[in-house]
Parts: C-alpha cells; sequence; structure tokens
C-alpha cells in the first residue's frame, strides 16, 4: 500500500539548516494529512508539524514555530520539512507520516496509519 521515505537528515552546526523530504508511493497521495514527528533516544516520539490535505493549513510545535516550514507537492507526492536556526536540542531521528482518513488529532501519533523508516538529523554545537 502507501510507503513514505524519507531523506535530507545529516549533520549540520546549530544555526544552519536542512530541508528533510518524504516521499510517498500510493494513491491518493492529496487526500491525507501528512506529518512529522521525532524522536531522541530514550525520549517518546514527539510531534513537530503536520499539513492538511491540501496544503492550506499547517500546524507546529511550539518550540520549532518561527523556524520549520511544513510544506506539500500533491503532484510530485512529496512533503517537506525546511528546518532553519536548527538547535542541539532538535537532534532526533525525523519521521514522516500519514494520518489516517478517518480523522483524528494532528497533534497525536494515534492519528498516523503509515511511517516512514525515519531519518537522522544531528545539530552540532
Amino acid at each position: 500500500q502507501v510507503q513514505l521515505v524519507e531523506s535530507g537528515g545529516g549533520l549540520v552546526q546549530a544555526g544552519g539548516s536542512l530541508r528533510l523530504s518524504c516521499a510517498a508511493s500510493g494513491r491518493t497521495f492529496s487526500s491525507y494529512r501528512m506529518g512529522w514527528f521525532r524522536q531522541a533516544p530514550g525520549k517518546e516520539r514527539e510531534f513537530v508539524a503536520a499539513i492538511s490535505w491540501s496544503g492550506g493549513n499547517t500546524y507546529y510545535q511550539d518550540s520549532v514555530k518561527g523556524r520549520f516550514t511544513i510544506s506539500r507537492d500533491n503532484a510530485k507526492n512529496m512533503v517537506y520539512l525546511q528546518m532553519n536556526s536548527l538547535k542541539p536540542e532538535d537532534t532526533a531521528v525525523y519521521y514522516c507520516a500519514r494520518a489516517g482518513s478517518w480523522g483524528g488529532s494532528y497533534y497525536s501519533s494515534m492519528t498516523y496509519d503509515y511511517w516512514g523508516q525515519g531519518t537522522q538529523v544531528t545539530v552540532s554545537s
């Protein structure tokens, strides 16, 4: 069915930028909400950002507001996370996820039914 593959992670200095990409395979990509989550070692997976199916509405964790931007290109079956002004505390594995069609909160991992393998983001000080 649906497959999600993240890319774009890596090592960056504090204050730098990275753009994560998520390539989706499967039909009706444009009909689903998409989100980004992250998980640091020993920590619970947490919400980062989400975007509505049309891209008209976006949602962010408070700590990344003004620094991260989620976007999507439905024609290309892609969702992105532009990360600027990166901080060491942003270090984590970042996951792309697709929300189920039945609804639910953008902020909850339980809303999402497909997940990518994750991409490591490491921010050095």
